[in-house]
């Protein structure tokens, strides 16, 4: 079963525009574990001392999920997550040729050197390490390789492959990891980001070749676009993957909810797994069907994220869907009249941009029966 491990707290709050306080943070922090997170990223524990005293109160919240910090790959990181009392941590390297020169002066052998230090110093704590490959998409193989190879000599547990810049395509991403899981040096876990809308895509395309573990966060916030998103991971995973995850409708609309008020931000309305109007069928074939059969155009039942299937009177219906508001106000409805009906339907639809509720259509069926 893949992991999934959510960087909210991290790199969704890395976001412009965003910032969490602390109860905000552990709100998120305690729905994630409920909703099925196997790992927490919490916080950068060298950004001061405020953000320390956050990371520890998320530890004592003694949830399920494994906790850990990010750090850049220097002694003075490690030591303020230490200081934390953390158990896990990800310590980040360049691995591109442009960002070895932006932070070691394009010196490889400076980023290795670092490498046996901090990771040889982690190990020496008993951390679970993580070594995060930044740019992991824009380095070569044999750099990526070298890295890994070292940090396991060194003590370290998992490798993540970062396309930090969201450019790589799922083939691409499947191609790449696949040999460095053939390496058998580190586990791989993927981070992925959302710049040409395929995180999702290319965080599962890496599980697909091998990789254990993909970084998500809620509702994808994160730098620029966005990361992978953790509703629709979680949702993937169990209806396209068939892991047994349960998921509890409320919660999952709780945590959604509370991220996007904590980061003031709106949900749109057709947003997978969590959109209002998801489960919203117009169309008048679509919702005949759906009439007919729950399944016959959802892929999972509407329930199971808190939401309903519902029949919009719009420019698109049918006379099933007009048949079914009527019914329901106890109109039994004649051919005639709903065939009459529906051009003057899509007129007012089409004119004022807005769907009719039950009222207006009640309206329009007794002013139409009695001419």
């Amino acid at each position: 079963m893949a992991l999934i491990n959510d960087t909210t707290l991290r790199d969704g709050e890395q976001a412009p525009y965003v910032a969490f306080n602390t109860e905000e943070k552990l709100r998120i922090a305690t729905l994630l574990d409920a909703c099925g997170a196997d790992e927490l990223e919490i916080g950068i524990a060298a950004m001061g001392v405020k953000e320390r005293e956050d990371i520890k109160a998320l530890l004592s919240l003694g949830l399920k999920a494994r906790m850990m910090t990010w750090n850049r790959m220097k002694m003075d990181d490690l030591e303020a997550s230490l200081s934390c009392g953390i158990k896990a941590v990800d310590l980040s390297i360049p691995i591109s040729d442009i960002l070895i020169d932006v932070k070691f002066g394009g010196s490889k052998t400076k980023v290795l050197q670092e490498l046996e230090r901090v990771v040889s110093a982690a190990s020496r704590e008993g951390l679970f390490i993580c070594i995060g490959g930044e740019d992991s998409s824009r380095g070569s193989y044999e750099f990526i390789r070298d890295v890994m190879q070292l940090a396991r000599e060194c003590g370290a547990h998992r490798f993540r492959y970062c396309d930090t810049i969201g450019i790589m395509t799922p083939t691409q991403t499947y191609a790449s990891v696949k040999l460095l899981t053939d390496l058998n040096l580190l586990p791989i876990e993927m981070h992925t980001h959302n710049d040409f809308g395929l995180a999702n895509a290319n965080a599962l395309s890496g599980i697909d070749a091998g990789a254990i573990s993909m970084n998500t966060t809620v509702i994808g916030l994160g730098e620029r676009a966005g990361n992978a998103s953790f509703e629709q991971i979680l949702m993937t995973l169990k209806h396209l993957y068939g892991e047994a995850r349960p998921i509890d409708p409320l919660l999952i609309r709780n945590l959604v909810q509370t991220v996007a008020g904590a980061a003031n931000m709106a949900l749109a309305s057709n947003a997978p797994i969590v959109g209002e109007r998801i489960f919203a069928h117009e169309s008048g074939i679509h919702a005949d069907g759906m009439m007919k059969n729950s399944h016959a155009y959802e892929p999972y039942e509407a329930c199971e994220v808190g939401l309903e299937s519902s029949y919009p009177i719009g420019k698109h219906s049918g006379s099933a869907t007009i048949r079914y508001h009527l019914k329901r106000m106890g109109i039994s409805a004649d051919t005639g009249i709903l065939r009459d009906l529906l051009p003057k339907i899509r007129e007012i639809v089409t004119s004022r941009k807005r769907v009719l509720d039950s009222i207006e259509l009640k309206s329009l069926y007794q002013d139409a029966a009695c001419i």
